[in-house]
């Protein structure tokens, strides 16, 4: 695996709360994803230390997402 795809999948990863998040109809949830999101970019370069930011902007992004369809 190249460094580049290594890169782009850490980002992904990492980004995936606010990724969730824009499926979302309110703001405010997605501007708390992108700062777990960064906090867990921040927080990387020991692995474990990002899961705290990571595994709380994934149950914001979820909750507001299960509130958009839930309308439905």
């Amino acid at each position: 695996m190249s460094m580049t795809a290594a890169t782009a999948g850490l980002l992904l990863v990492t980004f995936m709360p606010f990724l969730v998040s824009l499926a979302g109809k309110a703001n405010q949830p997605k501007a708390l994803c992108f700062v777990c999101s960064l906090m867990a970019l921040l927080a990387s370069v020991e692995p474990h230390r990002a899961a705290l930011p990571w595994i709380t902007g994934m149950l914001i992004a979820v909750v507001a997402v299960r509130e958009r369809f839930r309308d439905i």
